[in-house]
């Protein structure tokens, strides 16, 4: 099939092209098939759609972007609709969206799927929710195949995200060791991602579904700390910042208060629903994923 892949410059869209994609750009950058748009640019997103068969949408901004809530908006969800008029009105027939656990209320201490109730926490949640939204319409209004995918943290060997961030202080030693409470964390090797979005821009059945996309297996906290010492090569810490010393740290508020909150908190969401109606498990282990990001 011939694929259109939006922000293929970024870590994902860079893993998803394959040989005879083409490759949405904002400006130039070498890769090859590469077509120059931009997501508020209607006319530039027609042309690129013209004679592709799948649309791959993995562009906007990140969470770390939403400090302009208004342009966090236009990207994210005007310019969605924008890529989805342009593909229906080119003949595309499949359409998989990049989206993210953030779309979905947050889950606290349990383990939720994709009926959780409740209203995203975020700007950039609330825009990613109304983004899926706009997806399914435009799959009913122009008799496209259309998926939605609730991506977990990905990580992988090119990413530059939280868990990046956390191996690179372990290295340095500036990255205490964490404490054991229990917690369970959800995260997605980008291996994993893309094996999902292929299968489901081909499968019949996941028309108009909306996918969890994790590791079967969460992970506390402690676990993805020694996890990253023992890729890193480094020896297990013998010692741990008391979980006390988190909880204070949240009980008093600011910055310090979201951080310790997420070291020592949840964040989990199952992958279930996609294992059970299209059969599909993300494969990609923490040990084996760590060890390709920092080989």
């Amino acid at each position: 099939m011939t694929a259109l892949i939006t922000g293929a410059n970024g870590f994902i869209g860079r893993q998803l092209i394959e040989p005879g994609d083409r490759a949405l750009v904002r400006r130039p950058v070498g890769l090859a098939s590469e077509v120059v748009g931009d997501l508020l640019d209607p006319a530039s997103l027609v042309r690129a759609c013209e004679g592709v068969e799948t649309v791959f949408h993995c562009a906007g901004l990140a969470d770390a972007d939403a400090r302009d809530v208004e342009l966090l908006w236009r990207v994210n969800v005007e310019g969605t609709k924008n890529l989805l008029a342009a593909a229906g009105r080119a003949g595309v027939r499949r359409f998989v969206f990049f989206s993210s656990v953030k779309a979905m209320a947050e889950p606290g201490e349990e383990c939720v799927n994709e009926d959780w109730p409740g209203e995203p926490a975020t700007p950039y949640g609330r825009a990613k929710r109304a983004a899926e939204a706009a997806v399914l319409e435009a799959g009913a209004r122009f008799g496209m195949h259309v998926v939605n995918l609730r991506l977990a943290m990905v990580y992988g060997r090119g990413s530059q995200g939280n868990l990046w961030k956390m191996a690179q202080a372990v290295r340095k030693g500036w990255f205490p060791p964490l404490p054991e409470t229990g917690n369970r964390r959800s995260i997605v090797h980008v291996a994993d991602v893309v094996a999902a979005a292929r299968l489901v821009a081909q499968d019949a059945r996941a028309n108009g579904r909306t996918y969890i996309v994790a590791d079967p297996r969460p992970y506390s906290s402690r676990e993805i700390y020694d996890a990253l010492c023992n890729a890193l090569g480094l020896p297990p810490a013998r010692w741990q910042v008391p979980a006390a010393a988190f909880r204070l740290a949240a009980a008093l508020g600011g910055p310090a208060a979201r951080i310790s909150a997420r070291l020592v908190g949840s964040a989990c969401y199952s992958p279930v629903r996609i294992e059970r109606e299209l059969g599909f498990r993300a494969e990609v282990d923490l040990a084996a994923g760590l060890r390709e990001m920092l080989g």
